[in-house]
């Protein structure tokens, strides 16, 4: 999922904070239905993942002053709704909890992205890179930033004013220059492998089953966003061949496949919505990466 401002996603080798939770939660049950839904029953499905009240309300705030969550009042009940800026943002992290974890149809060329921002727009230079580093870039000289894909920035570097300091190039590797040299020096493959034997090796059996439906599909999703998180979905023919990615998506899938349905029909019976007009105008910007 994309880093939204101000909320900590974990990263490897974590496990997931109650924000990852509320991030998955929310994808799952309340992207996409035009609902808002009760604080308590938020709190209830968290503490069934071992996250207490206190600890709940606090990632519900943060994300409220961060505008991804949006307070509502229902006579004297509390509910919890979806802002624009979340419905885009949850829009794009489904995209790539869906996508495959590697491109097997790549066809050889790179983007490349130069770009120079001055020390007073510090702030602006780092949530250009935090952008980057979500759409599948990554820093291979100062000042050169690489992809495989044929990725459109346009829309990043136009919301951070940064359209006149950056220049996009597509290119192939040429002469003696080693494209599988490049992505070994772009990117820490040997982490991001890490993250996904980590994965497969804490849901193969599933630990922790005595979680009912609803828990285990919302904690196995956090966990493979954890582990996707610094994934750019490098070539098939780049990749080391036993390449742990290929496996722990195997494993995700199947168990997300047979947790939906009764975590589905769970979450329908614990989760109080009501009608929320304001979502349901809301319409997702998948051409918007954050």
């Amino acid at each position: 999922m994309p880093r939204v401002a101000g909320v900590p996603q974990g990263g490897a080798g974590q496990a997931p904070r109650p924000e990852t939770f509320l991030l998955v939660l929310f994808g799952d049950q309340v992207l996409g239905r035009g609902v808002a839904v009760s604080t308590g029953s938020v709190i209830a499905v968290l503490d069934r993942l071992g996250v207490g009240e206190h600890a709940t309300r606090a990632a519900v705030a943060r994300m409220i002053r961060r505008g991804f969550l949006r307070s509502l009042r229902r006579g004297r009940q509390a509910f919890l709704g979806l802002t624009p800026h979340a419905v885009n943002v949850l829009s794009d992290g489904l995209h790539k909890l869906e996508a495959d974890v590697v491109d097997r149809n790549w066809d050889g060329q790179w983007t490349l992205l130069t770009f120079s921002v001055p020390e007073t727009r510090r702030a602006d230079r780092h949530a250009l890179r935090t952008r980057l580093d979500w759409q599948g870039f990554a820093p291979l000289r100062s000042g050169l930033w690489v992809s495989t894909r044929a990725t459109d920035v346009s829309r990043t570097l136009s919301e951070l004013d940064l359209l006149d300091r950056a220049q996009v190039f597509r290119a192939r590797a040429s002469q003696w220059t080693d494209p599988g040299a490049i992505v070994r020096e772009a990117w820490d493959l040997p982490a991001i492998g890490d993250a996904y034997q980590r994965f497969d090796d804490d849901w193969t059996g599933e630990r922790g089953t005595g979680l009912d439906e609803l828990s285990l599909r919302t904690r196995l999703s956090a966990a493979w966003l954890l582990a996707i998180r610094r994934d750019p979905r490098l070539p098939w023919t780049l990749l080391p061949h036993d390449w742990p990615g290929v496996r722990a998506q195997e494993l995700y899938r199947a168990s997300l496949n047979r947790l939906t349905e009764p975590a589905d029909a769970l979450a329908a019976d614990v989760l109080h919505t009501v009608p929320d007009e304001e979502a349901a105008l809301a319409t997702p910007d998948m051409g918007l990466e954050r």
